[in-house]
């Protein structure tokens, strides 16, 4: 063997001094990021109870301190996969919904909610769009009056809400959307809004059998018959 120090290695600490080595949890101390049995069973029985979407936030408070309410959420979202119902982010939070690939067949047997008509539609997507807005600017953009019968209708399907009013004479009431208008349309966020004819689900019908509207249109005056 050479007596030169600077050939010789040392063979007792071969670890890299720049990756810290693994610390396992103290005995007896559960680890936050795997959740025991009875941690899911209180996020599940949350979110069935909710009507909206449930938060990590929410759910934290009814979680032990040293438990992680986001690995909650995922470990149950991981149990209901593939599932008829399966655990899906809306509104912020996450909810119950029934498999997509199932709704088809559901169809037949539950009854689907009354569409708003298409005036309370393109209401709605106004006031997502342009949020904060006044009634004032709603008709604006729409180039019609508004019935108050509309904005009663949004309100009493609670996708609406009062945001406040406007700084202005008259000081108007601002409208804005609700958690329950992100839940209904499958949206986690204002930013994912699709686009706004995405929103308008009626289709156009003819001029002969199209519904009655906020504003009646001007109608063309008739032709004197041809001699």
């Amino acid at each position: 063997m050479s007596d030169d120090p600077t050939l010789q290695t040392s063979t007792s600490n071969t670890a890299d001094p720049a990756t810290p080595d693994p610390t396992p949890p103290a005995p007896g101390v559960p680890d936050p990021t795997i959740p025991d049995e009875d941690a899911l069973r209180l996020a599940e029985a949350l979110v069935f109870a909710t009507a909206g979407p449930v938060t990590a936030r929410a759910l934290s408070q009814l979680l032990a301190d040293t438990a992680d309410a986001d690995a909650v959420i995922t470990a149950l979202r991981a149990r209901y996969a593939g599932r008829g119902v399966e655990l899906a982010e809306a509104g912020g939070g996450v909810m119950f919904r029934t498999a997509e690939d199932l709704a088809p067949r559901l169809r037949k047997v539950v009854q689907v909610p009354r569409r708003l008509p298409r005036v309370a539609m393109e209401t709605l997507a106004i006031i997502a769009y342009h949020q904060p807005v006044t009634r004032a600017e709603i008709e604006e953009i729409r180039g019609t009056t508004l019935a108050q019968q509309t904005l009663e209708a949004l309100l009493e399907a609670e996708l609406i809400v009062l945001k406040g009013r406007r700084e202005t004479p008259g000081r108007p009431a601002m409208w804005g959307t609700t958690p329950q208008f992100l839940a209904q349309f499958g949206l986690n966020d204002l930013r994912d809004l699709p686009r706004r004819e995405d929103l308008l689900l009626e289709l156009p019908v003819p001029a002969a059998t199209a519904p009655a509207t906020d504003a009646p249109e001007a109608s063309e005056p008739e032709r004197p018959p041809e001699t």
